[in-house]
């Protein structure tokens, strides 16, 4: 079979000969900017799993998801980041259709479980804090069922390509593989459109429903009484960044990405230039960055094992740390039931 037999944009495959859609400054550009995302990407999840494997303490059930996602992240920068900075420093996908296939499902696997967790992390919060299942305490079972879940969920939506029902491709400036945006088959089409609606819309969903409960409940439990000389009220204050910092970079690293998927696939006639289809794309996996730094290292416990980690032993804050303000599980433990 001829590569011109094997799907539209085949001769993107064939090597260094075809004309390039960048200059070879701006594949190197690229190559440039992947690779600061992929290193530190690479390094503070590898961080999270050593020190999690190292400490006892941090091995808790509410700790599971945050182990989870940094698993699937280092699986997103060791594939789709640490390829697209080579391919873009070679100015072309060198890997051939079989690569490309297989960059595709795994970026995609790893992509999508991260999204999930993100998820499953506002969930767990949610039932933590809010009970709205009475006083069952989350346990070991309920954090591993919730990890499972969000492997199973991703794997079932990212096989069908694998069988015929969507497709793996080339995307952007054509030095990384995605699920195809582009075909106008109807099959195609209606696989993307289930892909949006249960990876993307879905797990959002879920994160504003769940933080929205959960910053309510906080409100209501501030009003009612003061523990402690205020530590509610702090906790709500310290609660409300992270859920504004977690809506904020989910809608920079996912929307642009899915806005553009929905516009191709409303109008595949629509003109976009290669660069500009390559943006959303690195910026979805820019999450493998925001991600430790946002979930791991605002959160005190694993902080403190982490950073000295990172530091080779080094303390970089004072002793008196340790007396911070209470987590809002710890707060809400303080506030006796209604």
């Amino acid at each position: 079979m001829q590569p011109s037999q094997l799907l539209p944009n085949a001769s993107l495959y064939v090597g260094p000969e075809r004309e390039p859609p960048l200059s070879r400054t701006g594949f190197i550009f690229l190559a440039i900017i992947m690779a600061l995302f992929t290193i530190p990407a690479i390094i503070l999840n590898a961080t999270v799993i050593i020190v999690s494997l190292m400490h006892k303490q941090l091995r808790q059930p509410l700790n599971y998801a945050l182990v989870n996602m940094a698993v699937a992240d280092l699986g997103t920068a060791m594939t789709g980041g640490v390829l697209s900075v080579v391919n873009n420093a070679q100015g072309y996908f060198s890997l051939g259709r079989t690569g490309c296939v297989m960059e595709g499902f795994a970026v995609s696997l790893c992509g999508i479980t991260s999204l999930c967790t993100v998820a499953l992390i506002a969930v767990e919060r949610m039932f933590v804090v809010c009970k709205p299942l009475g006083q069952i305490t989350f346990q070991k079972k309920h954090a591993v069922g919730g990890i499972v879940l969000s492997w199973l969920w991703s794997l079932t939506w990212n096989v069908p390509p694998l069988l015929g029902w969507g497709r793996y491709e080339l995307e952007g400036v054509g030095t990384s593989c995605a699920p195809d945006w582009h075909s106008k088959d109807p099959s195609n089409v209606s696989y993307i459109l289930a892909y949006f609606a249960v990876c993307f819309a879905v797990p959002f969903a879920l994160i504003l429903a769940s933080y929205a409960k959960l910053m309510w409940t906080l409100h209501q439990v501030s009003r009612m009484t003061c523990v402690e000389g205020g530590a509610v009220a702090k906790g709500e204050m310290k609660v409300a960044s992270m859920v504004v910092l977690m809506v904020l970079t989910f809608l920079v690293s996912w929307l642009p990405y899915a806005s553009l998927a929905l516009l191709v696939v409303y109008n595949p006639d629509v003109k976009i230039h290669p660069l500009v289809g390559t943006v959303p794309v690195y910026l979805a996996k820019s999450s493998t960055v925001y991600n430790p730094i946002i979930y791991i290292y605002l959160n005190n416990q694993f902080r403190r094992y982490a950073v000295p980690f990172l530091l080779c032993g080094r303390e970089p804050w004072d002793e008196d740390e340790a007396s911070e303000t209470t987590t809002t599980v710890e707060i809400t433990n303080k506030v006796s039931p209604s």
